[in-house]
């Protein structure tokens, strides 16, 4: 047993990615390295603290949200409730029926980080907030906007908007909500915090684009994981249109290179040493390697640790790639 398949089966790597705590890490380590490569200092404390808490909240409140919704077995429509567990449902839903009053805990404290963090910031950071051009508005609602719709009915419950059951354009959805809390809101948020405007360029541009077609690309190797149950309930997806070949080498691999292409302008655009953009290639290449793997069926904790954890590697090598060379 590799140590891969021993953390994802381990009750401490449960805990870590099915309670959205790699999310959080994920979250932090990008946007240092976002920072790092847009060549911005990097953020206030609270900044980070806030990004971690409110990825932790949203990811968790909508799986909780999700897990206690009709769902449909065989021709019945029943309700699960905790503690109830069902071994047809997956495990991190029973996961969750289980530590739903430490769930509940949690999601508290982390909802008061958030309102603290938040205050602490618009009255000591950001004064100036309300002052904001109507492009930077823009930029600072777009992310939080389309986050709040991918789940739908679970954060507007009177609206039928859920961009989640967009099929196809999820993927993408999702892309664009990590790449644009990443790659935009660091140094926006720094710059308000010494009273400047934020200016979005065409450099900024490309390292959005490298970013989005990067986690689009892990997005669409989740809903892999998903196919059989996207088929049942008739949503399309790239793999459930096209089947798991063509996914792979029409669309996985067209995106990581347009991915690839985006980081390279960037990289000529800023000047990257020859050893510093070579070290960012790595996380590409692996991620061709992993969409390879994607043909023989995985439990859902390894897809957690290998996908996600390519977020996490593409983070430590831009950040180590700009320490380290210039």
């Amino acid at each position: 047993m590799n140590i891969i398949q021993w953390f994802s089966g381990s009750k401490v790597g449960e805990f870590i990615f099915f309670g959205n705590y790699f999310y959080a890490l994920c979250v932090l380590s990008l946007s240092i390295e976002a920072s790092l490569q847009q060549d911005i200092p990097l953020n206030s404390f609270a900044f980070y603290t806030l990004i971690c808490a409110v990825t932790i909240l949203y990811y968790t409140y909508a799986y909780m949200q999700e897990i206690s919704l009709k769902i449909i077995f065989g021709n019945r429509k029943i309700r699960l409730t905790p503690p109830t567990t069902y071994s047809f449902y997956n495990k991190r839903t029973n996961w969750y029926h289980r530590n739903e009053r430490l769930l509940n805990l949690t999601q508290l404290v982390f909802l008061i980080t958030t309102i603290v963090c938040s205050l602490y910031l618009v009255l000591r950071k950001y004064e100036n907030i309300f002052s904001l051009q109507a492009s930077e508005w823009l930029i600072l609602c777009s992310v939080p906007l389309v986050a709040a719709l991918y789940y739908g009915n679970a954060f507007f419950p009177i609206f039928k908007i859920n961009l989640r059951k967009s099929g196809w354009a999820k993927a993408f959805f999702i892309g664009f909500v990590w790449a644009g809390l990443v790659t935009l809101y660091p140094p926006m948020f720094y710059q308000w915090e010494h009273n400047l405007h934020y200016t979005f360029t065409l450099v900024t541009f490309w390292l959005l684009v490298k970013n989005w077609m990067y986690i689009s690309v892990l997005a669409i190797m989740f809903d892999i994981k998903d196919y059989a149950d996207d088929a049942n309930r008739d949503l399309k997806t790239f793999v459930v249109r096209v089947g798991l070949r063509k996914t792979i080498f029409s669309i996985l691999l067209p995106l990581t290179i347009l991915g690839l292409i985006s980081f390279s302008i960037f990289a000529y655009e800023v000047k990257f040493s020859a050893a510093r953009y070579l070290i960012n290639l790595i996380p590409f290449l692996l991620l061709l390697l992993v969409a390879y793997s994607m043909h023989q069926r995985k439990s859902i904790l390894y897809y957690l640790v290998v996908i996600d954890g390519l977020m996490l590697l593409k983070s430590l090598c831009g950040i180590a790639a700009t320490l380290l060379f210039v």
